[in-house]
């Protein structure tokens, strides 16, 4: 690989993936705002949860690309072995990591519900890890040399990837300019589509929050062109303002 060329794999963790049960909606994601950024997507791989195939995928795509993301796999279930797989793929012990066990332990203090031993299967993570945002549920991914370890909700997984995407190499710096809807998706996914099929050398995102009583979105517009980035971001706000008056 050349100096100036980045790439990417990704590996997608999960026998209900395989199945047909869920429909994977991050392969795409992760291929539009790589694409963006500058950075070749070149391989996808789809796994179930058996050990050793996550360990053999990952550890032939970590050797051959720049980067590799993977999704799903580090829930609270026994069937969520993504973090055990990893740790075995570098030959690293693995445990409960006490900045996880933190923010684990203090979430759902602040939300009076038990951490139980199910829920501190989420912050065992791979020696020498460093962790990954994970603003939606609390529960961090993790990085480990060139590998990304993050979930399969779709939401979860975004907004983890928004954190992990300003410390890759790229071609270009990507911009990345938010606004905050006070619809959830449901209401903007169509006319947001809309927009994106109108901008393609954009990516656009939607981050759905809830405060407990109300549905919201968080709108991200990314491109390497400040100038179409920001006509994009206008599009929003006339949709979102014509909502509003409508």
């Amino acid at each position: 690989m050349t100096s100036d060329i980045v790439t990417a794999a990704m590996l997608a963790i999960g026998d209900e993936l395989l199945s047909g049960r869920t429909k994977d909606r991050n392969i795409a994601y992760l291929a539009d705002l790589l694409t963006v950024a500058g950075i070749e997507l070149k391989e996808v791989r789809i796994v179930g949860d058996e050990q050793a195939d996550i360990v053999d995928a990952l550890n032939a795509l970590r050797a051959r690309y720049d980067y590799v993301f993977t999704s799903g796999g580090i829930g609270p279930t026994h069937d969520d072995i993504t973090a055990d797989a990893v740790a075995a793929a570098f030959e690293v012990s693995i445990d409960h990591d006490p900045r996880a066990m933190k923010l684990l332990s203090d979430n759902y203090a602040s939300r009076d519900i038990e951490f139980t031993e199910a829920r501190k299967r989420m912050a065992r993570i791979p020696d020498g890890a460093d962790l990954i945002d994970n603003p939606v549920s609390v529960a961090p991914g993790f990085r480990l040399d060139n590998v990304h370890v993050m979930a399969g909700v779709p939401s979860i997984f975004q907004a983890m990837l928004d954190s992990v995407l300003p410390t890759l190499r790229t071609g270009t710096k990507i911009l990345a300019l938010s606004v905050d809807s006070p619809f959830p998706e449901g209401t903007i996914g169509a006319p947001l589509g809309v927009i994106q099929k109108a901008h393609p050398e954009t990516a656009i995102g939607s981050y759905p929050r809830f405060d407990g009583k109300t549905y919201s979105t968080q709108i991200v517009v990314r491109s390497k062109d400040q100038h179409k980035a920001q006509t994009a971001l206008d599009a929003v706000h006339a949709m979102l303002d014509e909502l509003s008056n409508g």
